[in-house]
């Protein structure tokens, strides 16, 4: 420390050049954070993209009152033709507002960013307004300036940068925040400004002021598209009306790449040195130099490739980017640090400087494992702080070093160890190595020089908000023009949009149904309740029914038929599984609350209800068995951990099933780290643990010493004993062949079993839909997750080498598939001649083990940033710096397969790609073609479940108990014979026989002669106004119609009349059914009540309101009319409202 100051006064005008040598390890993150704490900003500019995210994380640890940004890059290649992911541009412009207005203490770079040519700060600070609340707000201006400053209108904002106006409501997702804003305006003076949630569209908190960044790092207004046009042919050769580029721009289109046409926007680019403030320092990290000549090199060669296209002319590289002289004269302005490898430094400097470690590893096999860190501490008078990645390391790491006689004090913060005089402390921390300080007798080691030997990720953990999904299977928001659908009491049709007529009452909404023969149904948006989607085969094979024709009602008693026979089947299994105890878990809702706190996100609504219906079934005393299904990466394992340690609590033990020894690995480090704190046995039986270790670990088990065991199906062999096994988790069930699984059903009929899968296998699924096992979904991303961008394309070496670029230009790894070992070398060298900036490495299930898990351990370290490996990393080990992968012969693979695949990208914020590279397209088989196709379409996150699903349209169902594949399910769609099953499983459960004719019970129509619909101005996405149709129609209580209600104003405003009669129309329906009423059209003079085949009340009761009413007529057998005089719709509701209080009360 002393050292810094003796050359760096920093109000010294003299000593512009500090330079530090000797910083070992993470050394320099502290030297940095010392820095910046008396001379501020600092802007770091790193030699690499890792070191980068590296400084950030390890100086906001050193000094944690530093505001600390990252400017972060494009994320492109030079001259790319995808442009950068929203929230890199919304992160890089919060940066640049920051720097201008002083808001940041540190700023860090990597060198090739730091060469991009920027918009000037002017552009900055002429195109970024706030909002205030109170103010008054001219609404067409405001338009007009969102459009000026690049903002998307959308139908429902979701990214940075888009923004929506519905009447008073506008909802605005400004750059650089981190969540959208609701503005309520009040004629034109804002009312009130909230935030609301992304994924629900529900309003969260309120704000008095909003601050606008321009949407992109280039303006698109009239006068800056013009400015544009006319560079463009000053710069450009030939005619600019055959360049896309160039035409988009003219129409107002951003297209993708723009931002290496920068220079035509502005009459002069600025550069990231005229951001600085005068008194900034620079640091120049590791060899920046270097980094700029690589730099270069690539875009020259990237220019001299690409230069010859005439419909897409670019730039050469010195108009966008500085070049090595221009960006050391820009430095020459600022007071400048230089932090030099340490190998490579003189030894003359007098600034701080630190000393690597010895070797201090850990040697599991030696008699004492730390003879060398005890040597070390021996040696040396130094006060030794020891850092853990994780508390569960931590926690591992304290008892470990007990056992051998170290016993180093708890560490809460690195200034925490500077003021204790303790010789040994045990922290936390991100840092990545450890180092030696002389000067202040201190040093540092992390785990990186206590286990050289260990696989570890580092995963980031960010907190926020997740998303809730609406029933998939009864959802027709992802409905599309064309698609078969399934009408209770006319059959399957094919749908053909929503359409609004007048039919004599003012305009109503129908949706547009076409049948055989091109025969029309339109059915109202009130009752959408008697359609749903069509899934039993492929959708083009459905089979279409002619309107009017006993087709459909034949198809359907069929399907009745068979199902009561499918129902009573169920119900004796059903009687089978409630006969048989299971244990009745105890549970001590504090201690599990103190666990639950141990998970660092909030838990998504799905999550939550799936840990809650796992509680519910463990404490009810039968065996559970359920399926919990969520997509790759969305939370399944804290699911397991919470029922693992409601078992463990209660004194059961656990077993933990996973299909590799890899993902068995992974389960164990996370089980490890969560069950730190509680002193809980944790166990792994695999080919990674020695005998001796399997033997004590069979022996725990047995005497009942180990509470939870990780493990492969060796978990399932006849050596392994329990004491008192209470619960069984098993991951990816379908990757377990049918020997294992008949041993876990037998399992099953005692302890409870809680299964996790991604894609489950249709016949699973089919299982868990009909209630045979319990399901839970988790369909909702965690926050921050980008989809993952999917390329289904012929293989070329061009494609390969563009996608590994543009990921390792950004610091990050590559996974690449090649499913042929016997080939795999050969591949290999493809690869090296082809990449030769890239480091391979070659894994596969046919290596040796330890072999294998070098190579890991290597990938995960980034020794290596290209893997090359077959399919052993479908359920394998998340590694969130990887966020490419390339999948060769894709066509080969099943949709579930390739689904497992992709989802190992795409576990940071970044955005990651998916390339399944194909032969020539004309060679792929009409299936493999469908696969390809079905999972580039599904790029949304949490599609696991909608591809089984598609799965199940490709492939049928199946019938649930036999094995013939069944017609019948084909015939009425899937949905249809579901709900069927449903009905007549609980009519036999009530003792009573199901009705063969009614299969479904009563659907109630409504008719109030006044306009029902979400008119198009309150609403005007057409897909969303379906979805909330169908989710409304949905609605089985009138509480759930009331929050709908409350959603709606939330999200859309106050109800406009239309809407309201709606939701009326919902109340009475849902009134109305338990009375067995089919019918009821009500106008201004009568009510008409017609009743099904079997209603609900009691025919001498009616008599009798007959009789008391003098306006109570029946008419005919089944219909009830009452004379009424009702002035408003209003009126007309409530007196309907009465007539059936009347009648609930005579029910039978």
């Amino acid at each position: 420390m002393i050292g810094i100051v003796q050359t760096l006064s920093p109000s010294a005008g003299v000593a512009r050049r500090v330079r530090f040598g000797k910083l070992y390890g993470s050394s320099d993150a502290l030297a940095l954070a010392r820095y910046a704490r008396q001379s501020r900003p600092l802007i770091v500019v790193s030699a690499s993209a890792v070191d980068a995210q590296r400084l950030r994380e390890e100086i906001g640890w050193y000094a944690p009152e530093l505001r600390v940004s990252l400017f972060p890059d494009w994320e492109t290649l030079p001259y790319d033709t995808f442009s950068p992911h929203h929230d890199l541009v919304s992160e890089r412009l919060e940066t640049l507002y920051h720097l201008t207005t002083g808001n940041c203490d540190v700023v860090i770079v990597p060198a090739s960013t730091a060469l991009y040519r920027l918009s000037p700060p002017a552009y900055l600070a002429g195109y970024t307004f706030f909002l205030k609340q109170g103010e008054r707000l001219d609404l067409n201006a405001l338009r007009h300036q969102l459009t000026v400053a690049g903002y998307n209108h959308v139908t429902q904002v979701m990214a940075p940068g888009e923004y929506c106006v519905r009447g008073g409501l506008i909802d605005l997702f400004p750059m650089g925040s981190a969540v959208p804003y609701r503005i309520d305006l009040i004629d034109d003076q804002i009312d009130s400004l909230r935030t609301f949630d992304v994924d629900t569209q529900r309003t969260i908190y309120k704000v008095n002021e909003v601050r606008l960044l321009p949407a992109r790092e280039f303006p698109m207004d009239e006068a800056a598209r013009t400015r544009f046009r006319a560079r463009f042919r000053e710069t450009f050769e030939g005619d600019p009306s055959k360049c896309p580029v160039y035409k988009d721009v003219s129409n107002g289109i951003a297209p993708a790449g723009i931002e290496y046409y920068l220079p035509l926007f502005f009459e002069q680019t600025g550069t990231l040195f005229d951001y600085l403030p005068p008194d900034a320092t620079v640091a120049l990290h590791r060899d920046v130099h270097g980094a700029i000549e690589a730099f270069w090199r690539d875009a020259q060669s990237r220019y001299n490739l690409l230069k010859g296209d005439r419909t897409r002319p670019i730039f050469p590289p010195a108009a966008l980017f500085l070049s090595a002289e221009d960006f050391f004269v820009a430095l020459k302005e600022f007071k400048r640090i230089d932090i030099q490898e340490p190998a490579l430094a003189r030894d003359d400097s007098d600034a701080m400087q630190t000393m690597a470690l010895p070797d201090v590893a850990v040697e599991r096999r030696a008699a004492d494992p730390l003879h060398k860190l005890k040597a070390f501490l021996a040696a040396h008078e130094l006060r030794v702080l020891l850092l853990a990645d994780s508390p569960g390391r931590r926690q591992t790491m304290s008892e470990y070093f007990a056992e051998y006689g170290l016993r180093p004090q708890p560490c809460g913060s690195f200034a925490e160890f500077l003021a204790s005089d303790a010789r040994l402390m045990l922290g936390i921390a991100p840092l990545y190595n450890g180092f030696v300080y002389p000067e202040e007798g201190i040093a540092v080691i992390t785990e990186a020089e206590l286990y050289t030997g260990t696989v570890r990720t580092r995963t980031r953990r960010d907190q926020q908000k997740r998303s809730s999904v609406e029933g998939m299977l009864r959802d027709l928001s992802e409905l599309s023009i064309g698609d078969p659908v399934v009408h209770e009491t006319h059959g399957i049709g094919r749908y053909r949009g929503l359409v609004t007529m007048d039919v004599g009452e003012g305009e109503t909404e129908f949706l547009l149904i076409e049948y055989a023969d091109e025969n029309k149904l339109y059915v109202p948006v009130a009752q959408l309740h008697v359609i749903s989607r069509y899934a039993g085969g492929p959708p083009e094979s459905a089979p279409l029914h002619r309107l009017g024709s006993d087709q459909w009602e034949r198809a359907k008693r069929k399907a009745a038929a068979q199902v009561r026979d499918t129902a009573a089947e169920l119900l004796n299994l059903y009687a089978m599984r409630a006969a048989r105890q299971g244990h009745k878990f105890e549970i001590r809702p504090h201690d599990l609350e103190a666990f639950a706190e141990g998970f660092g996100f909030e838990e998504t609504p799905d999550q939550a209800a799936a840990i809650n219906a796992v509680i519910e079934d463990m404490r009810s005393g039968k065996p559970m068995d359920r399926l919990v299904c969520g997509d790759v990466g969305f939370g399944k394992t804290e699911v397991a951990l919470r029922a693992a340690f409601v078992a463990v609590a209660d004194g059961r033990q656990v077993a933990v099933l996973a299909p590799t020894t890899l993902l068995a690995e992974q389960h164990y480090q996370t089980f490890s780290n969560r069950f730190a704190d509680f002193g809980v046995r944790i166990a792994e039986l695999s080919r990674f643990r020695t005998g001796k270790e399997a033997a004590a670990t069979l022996k725990g088990l047995a005497d009942g010493t180990i509470d939870i065991v990780i493990g492969t199906h060796k978990l399932l062999s006849k050596e392994v004993k329990f004491k008192r096994l209470g619960l069984v988790i098993i991951d990816e069930e379908h990757r377990f062949g049918v020997r294992q699984k008949e041993a876990l059903k037998a399992l099953r009929a005692e302890v409870d079993v809680l299964t996790l899968t991604a894609t489950p296998i249709p016949r699973t699924l089919a299982m868990s839909l009909e209630g045979l096992r319990d399901l839970s979904v988790i369909a909702t991303a965690p926050a921050k997750r980008l989809a993952i961008k999917t390329f289904v394309t012929p293989y070329s070496a061009g494609v390969i080498r563009d996608a590994v670029m543009r990921e390792l230009k950004r610091g990050g790894q590559v996974y690449f598939v090649h499913n042929e070992v016997a080939t795999i070398e050969t591949q290999r060298e493809k690869l090296q001649s082809l990449l030769p900036e890239a480091r391979i490495v070659v894994g596969h299930g046919q290596m040796p083990e330890r072999e294998l898990e070098r190579v890991m351990r290597d990938f995960v370290q980034q020794r290596y940033n290209l893997l090359l490996c077959s399919t052993i990393i479908e359920t394998g080990i998340d590694i969130p710096n990887v966020n490419t992968i390339l999948i060769n012969r894709a066509d080969k693979f099943g949709l579930a397969q390739l689904h497992q695949l992709r989802g190992r990208v795409g576990r940071s914020h970044h955005q990651a790609y998916a390339y399944l590279l194909t032969p020539p397209f004309e060679s792929l088989t009409p299936q493999a073609k469908k696969r390809l196709e079905a999972i580039q379409m599904m790029e949304e996150l949490g599609s696991g479940f909608y591809l089984a699903m598609h799965d199940l349209e490709i492939r049928g169902a199946g019938e649930v108990l036999g094995e013939a594949q069944s017609g019948e399910i084909a015939e009425v769609g899937f949905n249809l014979y579901n709900d069927m099953l449903k009905a007549a499983v609980k009519a036999l459960k009530e003792g009573k026989e199901p009705d063969l004719t009614q299969p479904l019970g009563v659907t109630t129509e409504i008719n109030l002669h006044a306009p029902a619909l979400l008119p198009a101005d309150y609403c005007s996405d057409v897909h969303e106004r379906l979805s909330l149709y169908k989710r409304l129609a949905n609605c089985e209580t009138e509480d759930e119609l009331d929050a709908m209600h409350e959603e709606l104003v939330d999200r859309f405003g106050p109800l406009p009349e239309a809407a309201q009669t709606l939701l009326e129309c919902h109340r009475l329906r849902i009134l109305g059914r338990p009375l067995g009423i089919v019918r009821l059209d009500a106008t201004a003079e009568q009510v008409l009540l017609q009743f099904g085949s079997r209603p609900d009340v009691d025919p001498a009761r009616i008599i009798e309101l007959i009789q008391k009413h003098r306006h109570w007529r029946l008419n005919g057998p089944d219909k009830l009319r009452i004379e009424i005089v009702s002035v408003t719709l209003k009126d007309r509701v409530q007196l309907i409202r009465k007539v059936l209080e009347m009648l609930k009360g005579s029910r039978q």
